[in-house]
């Protein structure tokens, strides 16, 4: 069986992939299984390839000594010399044993033990190629399907597509081709499971490196990128170079670059806008194509509250609060949006409150709504130093406004937050 080996290795190197070494080893750790379950654990046996005859040698190591009292761990002298001419008491020597004395039981042995061995070096072969991949597109074909999951076939590997990564509305049939973003790859019991996604952020990062040359240059840099798989994306891009524009870059001539990329997504919509290191700015390309009329900034909440023309109102939110939930993914802010008439009745309510405190006029009332101080509570709580500031005026006359608060909330004024109604 042994004479054969060379050839059975290289065959085996060719269809799994598995280097020549791992399998010697996998052999030499089979014989000396095969050999101990025949003969006893007890014994010290080890397995050497030899390279001159292509055969894998058992070896039983014994002690020799002068009188042997234990066959099975010592060998005499004169026994000895015939092995190595060189042989003392004490020495250590591997006595060749024959293999061919194991027979069915340890012949099957040996089978399962390369079997198990062969496994795991696919595993690890499996687990090498692609724990460096992580991050990375790869492709590969539909193999079958497992309660929602789909098999997907990297060459001689396969690839998990959970349903949760898969774009909502895509079919995908028995060998079709599909490109996945490799999101993980872990190691369990059953080996390594290489996990793609089509709906990881990332995955619409590397088509867009593929698609854009400037992009895979690091000419065009993407910052940040938002999804809602299979309805719309956006895509926010810089330039490192004034003369290329990031945005064009990305779309392509006559939109061709970008097209390709709706094409792989079976039509998920893509806006692309520039980046810009002032968050107003960024949240008002965001919102495109709204139009936005004005944005109220609280830094404390990392909030802002856009207002919009009532035209406009539609078109900020999106379909079903789409717009507005990507253009929060993108920027990382909280956005409120409202339209210009709400705003202005919500002025109102706030400008008619501020006005009964007596020493406010409705010119004072809109400075201390611009500061956000829009109620008699707030008033009456602001230091007279943060009054003075927000209105423009000395500190005795601001101390003066917040007693006059003070003393409405005494009299028992009650202090109500006024609501936006389409009344």
């Amino acid at each position: 069986m042994l004479s054969e080996l060379d050839k059975v290795l290289e065959e085996i190197r060719k269809d799994k992939g598995i280097d020549r070494d791992v399998l010697i080893h996998a052999l030499e750790s089979a014989l000396v299984k095969a050999a101990h379950n025949k003969y006893g654990h007890g014994l010290d046996i080890e397995a050497h390839y030899n390279e001159d005859v292509g055969e894998i040698e058992l070896f039983q190591f014994k002690t020799v000594a002068e009188e042997v009292q234990n066959i099975t761990k010592e060998i005499g002298l004169a026994e000895a010399e015939k092995i190595d001419a060189d042989a003392q008491v004490g020495d250590e020597i591997g006595v060749k044993m024959d293999t061919s004395q194991f027979g069915r039981i340890a012949a099957q042995t040996a089978k399962q033990v390369i079997m198990q061995n062969i496994r795991e070096a696919e595993r690890e072969t499996i687990y090498s190629d692609y724990k460096d991949k992580k991050a990375d597109l790869v492709t590969g074909f539909v193999h079958r399907f497992e309660k929602g999951n789909i098999v997907v076939m990297l060459g001689k590997h396969e690839a998990l597509m959970p349903a949760a990564e898969q774009i909502p509305g895509e079919i995908y049939s028995m060998r079709d081709r599909v490109r996945g973003y490799v999101l993980d790859v872990k190691k369990n019991a059953k080996g390594p499971q290489v996990i793609i996604s089509r709906t990881h952020p990332g995955f619409l990062l590397k088509l867009f490196e593929l698609e854009v040359p400037e992009i895979a240059e690091g000419i065009v840099k993407v910052h940040c990128v938002a999804r809602e798989p299979g309805n719309r994306a956006k895509i926010a891009v810089q330039s490192s170079d004034s003369k290329v524009d990031p945005v064009g870059a990305c779309v392509g001539n006559r939109g061709s670059r970008v097209q390709n990329i709706i094409h792989e997504l079976h039509g998920e919509k893509i806006d692309i806008l520039p980046w810009s290191d002032d968050p107003v700015d960024f949240v008002r390309s965001a919102l495109q194509p709204a139009e936005i009329s004005e944005i109220l900034i609280d830094e404390q909440a990392h909030s802002m509250e856009i207002i919009v023309d009532d035209s406009q109102l539609a078109l900020a939110i999106g379909k079903k609060g789409q717009n507005v939930r990507l253009a929060a993914k993108l920027t990382g802010w909280r956005i409120d949006i409202r339209s210009k008439s709400k705003a202005d009745k919500i002025s109102k309510k706030y400008r008619e409150d501020l006005i009964g405190i007596p020493g406010i006029d409705t010119a004072l009332a809109d400075k201390l709504i611009d500061a956000d101080c829009t109620s008699i509570d707030a008033v009456a709580a602001a230091s007279a130093e943060d009054l003075a500031g927000m209105l423009g005026v000395e500190q005795g006359a601001a101390e003066e406004l917040k007693a006059q608060a003070q003393a409405l909330l005494g009299a028992g004024h009650e202090q109500q937050a006024p609501e936006a109604t389409d009344e």
